[in-house]
């Protein structure tokens, strides 16, 4: 073999060296609490697609079910050995999670949280997500414009996530609160408000079966509640189940969080009078860009004006519009949902 051919071998072999190299520092993990649910199946996606577009190395991981906090520990011990240079992830436990966050980061990853901010806030690099205190808020305010001066007399139940506190069940309840005008005390907890109104808090886990039977326990407790606030849509869809089986289906107001297709459908077949509407896909698609400028050049996000965090929007999905509040119908609600 003649010399010149051996030194173009020889940079043959060093240029696809660089190049795996190279294919390895552009790689990013994508860690969700499940791959089932849809709002996590639309952030995937759009992770993907915008992926692909950048040319960055995408690998997706999840909880075998929400709550499964031990998955999530070794898919970022897994990203770290493959030289991922960002993790975005949906924490299952916002707490118990920091330690594993904080070893990343220490390995040099960008880390970013999705949709559900880390306690602390700012164990993460950034969080990107809804601003769920203003989502909560929007349906608050309709609530109170749609009601008029029967929202002095509203006998309101609050279906909720979970027990645990603070969390993103926290800001929307807390946000929609004080959107109906209620003093909600401390912010960072619900059930400490002493407005009578509030007939009381229960817990859902977020689905249908929660949701039928938490207003089958606040019913009760107040066979005249006409008001309902849900932290989701499938919560929304099981409270109007257990209204329908008492005859209540028609003057009871149910208002959630979400903006998912069924949700959104819902809103147009009248089971929810308004909803808000969060954009997962955009999430994650912002979530790839910005790894992808932290690899590149060590460029980390900057926070939204105002707040600790990339706010990545929210709209007020109703077809009786209140004056006063903008809202888009459930047409255009329809053509931006997910799942």
């Amino acid at each position: 073999m003649t010399k010149t051919n051996l030194l173009r071998l020889t940079l043959a072999g060093t240029a696809l060296t660089l190049a795996a190299g190279a294919a390895q520092a552009e790689s990013a993990c994508l860690i969700t609490k499940t791959d089932t649910n849809p709002f996590f199946v639309k952030m995937k996606q759009g992770a993907e697609a915008k992926a692909a577009e950048l040319g960055i190395e995408l690998k997706s991981y999840a909880g075998r079910i929400d709550g499964d906090h031990e998955s999530q520990v070794s898919a970022i011990e897994a990203c770290i050995a493959d030289g991922a240079k960002g993790i975005m992830i949906t924490a299952s436990d916002t707490a118990a999670i920091v330690d594993s966050v904080a070893a990343a980061r220490d390995a040099g990853l960008l880390v970013i949280a999705l949709d559900t901010p880390l306690d602390p806030i700012d164990a993460a690099d950034a969080t990107f997500a809804t601003d769920n205190f203003r989502a909560g808020e929007l349906i608050g305010q309709w609530a109170r414009a749609t009601l008029g001066d029967e929202a002095e007399n509203a006998r309101i139940a609050m279906l909720d996530l979970a027990i645990s506190q603070p969390s993103v069940g926290v800001l929307r309840d807390q946000g929609f609160l004080q959107g109906f005008g209620i003093d909600i005390a401390d912010p960072a907890k619900w059930g400490d408000e002493t407005d009578p109104r509030i007939i009381g808090h229960d817990v859902t886990s977020g689905n249908e079966e929660g949701g039928l039977k938490a207003m089958e326990s606040l019913l009760a407790k107040d066979p005249e509640i006409n008001l309902v606030y849900t932290i989701n849509e499938p919560a929304a869809a099981g409270a109007y189940e257990a209204l329908k089986a008492v005859g209540r289906e028609n003057d009871v107001l149910i208002v959630s969080i979400d903006g998912g297709c069924p949700g959104v459908a819902n809103v147009k077949d009248g089971v929810i009078g308004a909803t808000s509407q969060q954009y997962p896909l955009d999430m994650a698609a912002l979530g790839v860009e910005a790894i992808a400028a932290f690899a590149k050049d060590g460029t980390k996000p900057t926070m939204t004006e105002g707040k600790d965090f990339v706010d990545t929007g929210v709209a007020l999905v109703t077809d009786k519009p209140a004056e006063g509040l903008e809202s888009i119908d459930s047409a255009k609600g329809t053509e931006l949902c997910w799942g």
